[in-house]
């Protein structure tokens, strides 16, 4: 690594006209070396897995709840602060079997 003698940061290399150089943020290059050798190493590629955005994956937690549309006994919930910070929060539902959402305060 060599660094800029002017601002003293790390010169990148680049390559002008098929001839490697050293440049730097602040307009310093060098181009005096001919044994530069600009290479560059990959990592490792990791195996890339495709997920189906169409499929949730809900991490919601369950809770015994019967659904008004389907009568399923089983739902997800989570809270929400709906109204002002002195009163009690909102409990949403979501029904396992149907999608179907409520809400009670």
């Amino acid at each position: 690594m060599l660094f800029c003698p002017e601002c003293g940061k790390l010169l990148m290399p680049k390559e002008e006209n098929k001839r490697p150089k050293l440049v730097c943020a602040c307009g310093y290059s060098v181009t005096e070396k001919d044994d530069l050798l600009i290479e560059e190493t990959l990592g490792k590629v990791e195996k890339i897995e495709i997920v189906d955005a169409r499929k949730e994956v809900n991490t919601l937690p369950k809770i015994a709840q019967e659904c008004q549309k389907c009568g399923n006994k089983e739902a997800f919930y989570w809270t929400v602060q709906t109204r002002a910070g002195d009163e009690g929060e909102t409990r949403f539902f979501q029904c396992t079997k149907c999608n179907n959402r409520w809400r009670e305060y």
